[in-house]
């Protein structure tokens, strides 16, 4: 038998051994990690429903290379309403979940930018690491960022809700900030941080009464885009990814405090909650594309963003 198909009936041995241990059933929500024999490399052999995770050519999230960023006019301004809303902070035993309280409040709105629809916010999922050097989704020319905030919203023009749109053409947009370390946190990043200790464990959850979303985002209508996946299982390709390029700040306090979060409930907490990011996928020859005029700032003809990027990541640096 072929090594691939012997890893295969590998892992379904060792999950009929965690049916057969537990007291209750495990659902496949359950089931994945992200690291081991339940981690990224493996999301598509686990499930079948999953095979895009391991098959697909349209998978998130990438290495963002200055060298390969196209430049396209037509691309515009980003823009998310301004209003605040109530919602719901999870430990969801994968990552720091913030999902909107659809109820009687008018929704958050996401347009312009390279959408052709409108899009209705939905949730924000904070990946992180448990060491400075690592930690983002989307990493710039190799290189890593201590966390990532993703928000995501679905089309509310074509589809009635997330779920619908979730493996639809064109269903979800997410709007992805890149966090370095700062002296002073992003204000509304408070709001989060400041719940830590309410959802410590695995299921806990804690309410937020006035989140603005808008609020997250950097001050910068530069950004780069491409068509990808959700990077959870079953890693539908059915995402515009918006990467703006400016980070939000974070503080070592804060991420000392993410990173005493358990993925488990409190009687078992198994490991902790951070390092919850997938690694780059290939790009398959995928266009990245940006609103960011080179010819503007001097450089003809040279698709960098070396005069551009706001980025710093480690001791790497490049600035305007």
């Amino acid at each position: 038998m072929a090594p691939y198909s012997s890893v295969y009936l590998g892992i379904w041995g060792v999950f009929i051994f965690v049916l057969i241990k537990e007291s209750r059933p495990v659902s496949w929500e359950e089931w994945w990690t992200y690291d081991g024999i339940s981690g990224p490399a493996f999301w598509g052999l686990i499930n079948p429903e999953w095979s895009l995770c391991n098959k697909g050519r349209r998978q998130s999230p990438v290495d963002l290379e200055p060298k390969r960023l196209l430049f396209d006019r037509n691309l515009q301004p980003l823009h998310l309403d301004k209003h605040a809303i109530r919602g719901i902070l999870a430990n969801t035993g994968h990552g720091v979940v913030f999902s909107v309280d659809n109820g009687t409040q008018h929704p958050v709105n996401i347009s312009g930018g390279p959408l052709s629809y409108r899009y209705q916010f939905h949730e924000i999922h904070l990946h992180y690491g448990m060491s400075d050097h690592l930690g983002s989704e989307h990493t710039v020319d190799g290189y890593a960022f201590p966390a990532e905030i993703q928000i995501f919203g679905f089309n509310s023009q074509l589809y009635s809700n997330f779920s619908d749109a979730l493996h639809r053409p064109q269903g979800i947009v997410a709007v992805s900030l890149l966090l370095q370390l700062g002296d002073l946190s992003n204000p509304e990043l408070r709001q989060f941080t400041d719940k830590l200790n309410e959802i410590k464990f695995g299921g806990e959850v804690t309410e937020i009464t006035r989140f603005a979303v808008r609020d997250l985002l950097p001050d910068t209508n530069h950004y780069m885009t491409y068509e990808g996946s959700i990077t959870m299982p079953a890693c539908h390709e059915t995402t515009t990814w918006i990467i703006l390029n400016k980070p939000i700040y974070i503080t070592k306090q804060q991420l000392i405090a993410l990173r005493t979060l358990m993925q488990g409930e409190k009687r078992h907490s198994k490991a902790p909650l951070g390092n919850n990011f997938r690694p780059p996928q290939v790009l398959h020859h995928r266009p990245v594309r940006t609103n960011i005029d080179f010819s503007v700032q001097g450089v003809k003809n040279c698709p960098t963003m070396y005069r551009d990027i706001y980025y710093k990541a480690n001791s790497w640096e490049l600035s305007d």
